[in-house]
């Protein structure tokens, strides 16, 4: 069975499998895409995460969003190590290319 990983987690794969729509109709999952979340010690909060918070993708958006404002007050003479500037400048392009995504690709402006 493959594993999906959670953004930042390492490789991300899932697993389709058509055969399993209506064996899905008793464990809880409905479609054709399953995604197992890995080893949760509470699959059920997730869930609940998931359809009451926001998918993923959108959390991570939020945390991008706040991250950012914090991120642009730092000063630039800020006594930061070569490892700490190299993880804000990492965090800044990645954002930078989610924006580019959302905007060029799916035509989307971002909040910022």
């Amino acid at each position: 069975m493959a594993i999906f990983r959670l953004p930042l987690s390492g490789n991300v794969s899932q697993q389709i499998n058509p055969w399993n729509f209506f064996t899905g109709l008793t464990s809880g999952q409905f479609g054709f895409v399953n995604i197992n979340l890995g080893r949760s010690s509470a699959p059920e909060v997730e869930q609940e995460i998931l359809e009451s918070v926001g998918t993923y993708g959108r959390q991570l958006g939020k945390v991008c969003e706040a991250m950012s404002v914090l991120v642009h007050h730092i000063p630039q003479d800020a006594k930061l190590n070569k490892d700490e500037r190299k993880a804000l400048d990492s965090f800044s392009r990645m954002v930078k290319d989610i924006e580019e995504v959302k905007e060029s690709v799916h035509k989307r402006s971002c909040s910022h």
